[in-house]
C-alpha cells in the first residue's frame, strides 16, 4: 500500500498508532529504529527498573500481529515492541501466554507491557493504562463456505458461536442474547471446530481471519463486519513513564516512515 493508502486506513492514527504488533511479531526479521526528534532534556526516560530486558507479554496466536516462526515469535507487534526495547536501552524478552490471563500477567509484574492486539474497552481501562491506538481493526464473522444461513451480526442469533476466550469478539457475542457462545483459548481451534461442525460461525478480528481461512475453500469471512475497534499497548495503571516512552516510539515511527515499512511487510498491500 502506497504512503496515500496507508493514510487512508490509518485515519484515525492522529494520536498516534498502529501498535501492534510491530513488534508483536508476526515475522519480523528487522528491528525499525525509532528516530529522534526531540531533545535530550525532553526525552522520556527509560523505565527505571535498571533491569537489562524489557519484557512484552502476548498470545502468539495472531497472525499477522503476533505469531511463530520455528522457536521464534515474530510480527507486526513485534516488531514495535523492538523499537521500543531499543528506546529504552533494553533488550526485548517475549512472555507468551493465553491472552486471558495477560492483565493478570501485568498486574503481577510478569511483564512490562502488553502487545497482543489487545482493543481498547471502557472495562480493560479499568485495569491498566493504554498508549495511543495504532491499529484500526474489526471483527468478522468466519462461516462455512455453503451456509447461507449467516449474513450478518443479527443471524448469529440461535446459532453457536465460537470465540477466543477473553477477546473482545467473546465480549460482544457473549452479550448478545440468544448466542449460544463457545470459548476456546486459541482462535485456530475455534475454527477447527467451525469446520468440523460443532459450531455455525467464529468471531474474530479481521486480520487474522484472512489467515485463517487462507487456502480453504470450505471456511469464507463475512463481507459484513461485527463491529470495529482500536489496538492498543497495555502498561499497568500510573507507570506514565513508560507510557510515555511508548507514546513517543508510536509518534517517532509514524513520523520517520518505519511504521509504513512494518505495515507493508505483515500486511497485503495494494500497489
Amino acid at each position: 500500500m502506497k504512503k496515500n493508502k496507508l493514510l487512508k486506513v490509518l485515519t484515525f492514527i492522529g494520536t498516534g498508532m498502529l501498535s501492534m504488533s510491530m513488534l508483536a511479531g508476526c515475522a519480523g526479521n528487522s528491528t525499525p529504529q525509532a528516530g529522534n526528534n526531540n531533545t535530550a532534556s525532553e526525552q522520556p526516560k527509560a523505565p527505571a527498573d535498571g533491569g537489562k530486558y524489557i519484557v512484552m507479554g502476548t498470545n502468539a496466536e495472531f497472525e499477522p500481529f503476533e505469531y511463530r516462526e520455528g522457536s521464534e515469535i515474530v510480527g507486526f507487534d513485534v516488531e514495535i515492541a523492538k523499537a521500543i526495547a531499543a528506546k529504552a536501552g533494553k533488550e526485548l524478552k517475549i512472555e507468551d501466554m493465553e491472552f486471558g490471563t495477560l492483565i493478570v500477567g501485568l498486574n503481577n509484574n510478569q511483564m512490562d507491557f502488553i502487545a497482543a492486539g489487545m482493543s481498547v474497552t471502557e472495562e480493560r481501562k479499568t485495569q491498566v493504562d493504554f498508549s495511543n491506538p495504532y491499529f484500526t481493526s474489526k471483527q468478522v464473522i468466519i462461516v462455512k463456505a455453503d451456509d447461507g444461513s449467516i449474513q450478518t451480526a443479527d443471524d448469529l442469533v440461535g446459532k453457536k458461536v465460537g470465540v477466543q476466550l477473553g477477546t473482545t469478539g467473546d465480549l460482544f457475542v457473549s452479550g448478545t442474547d440468544g448466542v449460544e457462545v463457545l470459548q476456546f483459548d486459541k482462535a485456530p481451534l475455534a475454527v477447527m471446530e467451525l469446520k468440523n461442525g460443532k459450531v455455525d460461525a467464529v468471531v474474530i478480528d479481521a486480520e487474522p481471519a484472512k489467515r485463517l481461512v487462507e487456502g480453504q475453500d470450505d471456511i469464507k469471512v463475512l463481507d459484513a463486519p461485527f463491529t470495529e475497534e482500536e489496538y492498543a499497548i497495555a502498561v499497568r495503571k500510573g507507570d506514565k513513564e513508560l507510557l510515555d516512552l511508548i507514546n513517543s516510539v508510536i509518534e517517532e515511527l509514524k513520523q520517520n516512515g518505519e511504521y509504513d515499512k512494518i505495515f507493508e511487510k505483515f500486511f497485503d498491500v495494494e500497489e
